[in-house]
């Protein structure tokens, strides 16, 4: 185990066992390549098929540089 992950596993022995449940569901999810990080409801799809995206409302060019230059990209 890296220096790193062990303070994380460290912090996390210190956070309430309901998040120490959800911290370790997404490691073990992120570990699994086969399983889905996440299973969407019939709800959330239908709302995904109503979303930005779906009508093809995208970010502008501009939109996007300032995105990039915010984190550095």
């Amino acid at each position: 185990m890296t220096d790193l992950l062990d303070k994380a596993v460290a912090k996390a022995r210190d956070l309430a066992p309901e998040m120490q449940d959800e911290i370790a569901r997404m490691m073990l999810a992120f570990v699994n390549e086969e399983a889905p990080l996440y299973q969407f409801t019939p709800e959330e799809e239908a709302e995904l098929d109503e979303s930005g995206a779906a009508r093809g409302d995208f970010a502008t060019d501009a939109e996007v540089r300032v995105i990039r230059a915010k984190y550095g990209l």
